[in-house]
């Protein structure tokens, strides 16, 4: 019985304190009680500051990507370096052409313009694609989303330019749209980055403007083909940031786009579940305390729960935590119950 009532409490009472004298007061109660309790403001990890905390730590992660992302490159390609006369191809300076060689190993670009021709050689290049593919997507993915993170706020305020919009209306916006403003951050970024490969090759390396964009294509998509690349100094300078921020942005751009389509058939799926006619076997299945009455909260988890957010287990294992936590079997939780249950 005192279970039953946990329930109640848990998934039933709070709605319907508002309409019965009694629950009022019992409401009222509670609430002197967490007046006089230790207020959630001296706990930081519960009062919201955390994600301020949060926000303000994003920059130095980003400084440590870089830091590690310089490393590997260094390494790899001091290690090149020292082994130049044992890589074939199009050459321009021993070091450009190390770190230029690392950028599209990493990458998985391949042009095929640089090419290790000694046993040694070939097994560390093995090595440091294995690695690059590892290490190198998993650092240079975060460092494309804070990259995002930084261009969506410009992005919504140039949405919103000739509208008064401010600091916390902006971080609203993106919140309820976050996939949505990624998608085109992306896919600005994409087209700012492909127009200025194609520039590039066409200006500097005096490629036609078809043979240009194929070579931007071919490099964007790690395809790779090789039969166009960058063989000048100036270009090799160019193409070690350019690859390694166009490749990334292709993955992102294809990742949200991925994502907007999952995102947007959920929104269906929700709407469908919201809007559905409800059966006997519904209510059947919402009544939590079979008492054969739903009750709005009852009804909330019902339909979270069909949108598959949460499963009936679930349901069960929370109450089951509230049961043991209510050691007066009130229905209610005070920090009286905390207390005891930590004794």
């Amino acid at each position: 019985m005192a279970y039953d009532d946990t329930r109640e409490s848990l998934i039933g009472n709070s709605v319907d304190a508002s309409n019965h004298p009694k629950d009022k007061s019992n409401a009222v109660q509670r609430r002197r009680h967490h007046r006089n309790s230790p207020s959630a403001d001296n706990f930081p990890e519960q009062n919201g500051t955390e994600p301020h905390l949060h926000e303000s730590t994003k920059e130095p992660t980003f400084r440590k990507i870089l830091i590690v992302l310089a490393a590997y490159l260094g390494l790899g390609s001091f290690c090149f370096f020292l082994l130049g006369n044992q890589i074939t191809g199009k050459k321009t300076n021993g070091l450009l052409d190390a770190l230029y060689f690392c950028v599209v190993t990493m990458t998985t670009v391949g042009y095929g313009d640089l090419v290790p021709s000694s046993t040694l050689a070939k097994l560390l290049a093995s090595t440091y694609v294995f690695a690059g593919m590892a290490l190198g997507g998993l650092i240079l993915s975060k460092a494309a989303d804070y990259i995002l993170e930084k261009q969506e706020v410009i992005l919504v305020r140039a949405m919103h330019l000739n509208e008064k919009v401010g600091p916390a209306e902006i971080l609203k916006e993106m919140e309820a749209h976050k996939i949505k403003y990624r998608f085109l951050t992306s896919l600005v970024l994409l087209v700012v980055l492909t127009v200025l490969g194609t520039v590039f090759l066409s200006v500097v390396e005096n490629f036609k403007f078809v043979d240009a964009f194929y070579c931007v294509c071919a490099t964007i998509t790690t395809l790779g083909y090789g039969d166009e690349s960058f063989s000048t100094t100036g270009g090799r300078i160019f193409a070690v940031f350019w690859i390694l921020a166009s490749t990334i942005c292709v993955a992102q751009f294809f990742f949200y786009l991925a994502e907007m389509y999952t995102e947007s058939r959920q929104r269906s799926f929700v709407k469908w579940v919201l809007t559905r006619n409800i059966t006997r076997s519904d209510l059947e299945a919402a009544d939590l305390d079979r008492d054969s009455v739903v009750s709005a909260a009852e009804f909330v988890v019902y339909k979270i729960q069909e949108m598959g957010k949460i499963s009936r287990e679930d349901v069960t294992a929370i109450l089951e935590r509230f049961r043991n936590l209510d050691v007066d079997h009130s229905g209610t939780l005070t920090t009286s119950d905390l207390v005891q249950a930590r004794s």
